[in-house]
């Protein structure tokens, strides 16, 4: 019986628009173009989700390599929370249907320590019971032991969850420690995925 609903928290509980963010920094479209492709890529991404380095540490690092970007990497740093558009539409008042039927809630997110800032300006984490940041504790979706730190952190357990991403292989990464999951399109789709689960 399911008894805990997991939740990630970019895409699933608040929207983030990081191309917009760069474009608005940075109206030349070539320059623009240049650093997205510094930010985007997979090194820095594992480094601050995993908390390897803290998130200056890594800006440092970007400035020392890219001084050309000093400027826009600094932007980028200070107006971080500019990236986050809001809550995800509807999921608030889901929420707090699921609370008021009685599930735990809690988070499980890839996020760099810059997560904390997110979670004081929207009411929607204020619904969680807890959660687990992949930056505390030093793994990410989908390896095994991040889903075992929720476990063990809110001692429950895996079958009597249900895990919602909008990532198919951290679903799956889910699958293999034995919790259910669902993957996140939009909150009239994640009711009616409830529903079927007689869970709403």
């Amino acid at each position: 019986m399911i008894k805990n609903l997991i939740f990630d928290f970019g895409k699933v509980l608040v929207d983030y628009d990081f191309i917009s963010f760069f474009q608005k920094i940075i109206p030349d479209a070539e320059r623009c173009r240049e650093f997205t492709k510094l930010l985007f890529n997979d090194q820095i991404e594992q480094e601050l989700d995993r908390g390897v380095v803290t998130f200056d540490q890594s800006m440092q690092r970007l400035i020392d390599s890219n001084p050309q970007f000093t400027e826009e990497i600094r932007l980028f740093s200070t107006r971080y929370q500019e990236i986050v558009t809001g809550e995800v539409p509807g999921m608030y008042n889901l929420l707090s249907q699921l609370k008021a039927k009685g599930y735990h809630l809690y988070g499980l997110t890839n996020w760099c320590q810059k997560v904390y800032e997110t979670v004081q300006n929207y009411p929607v984490f204020q619904l969680l019971d807890g959660y687990v940041v992949s930056s505390d504790v030093h793994f990410i979706k989908p390896e095994p032991d991040i889903y075992h730190c929720l476990y063990s952190k809110f001692s429950i357990k895996p079958e009597e969850c249900l895990f919602t991403d909008d990532r198919q292989k951290n679903i799956l990464g889910g699958a293999q420690t034995g919790m259910q999951g669902v993957v996140f399109s939009n909150a009239t789709q994640y009711e009616q995925e409830l529903k079927k689960l007689s869970i709403l």
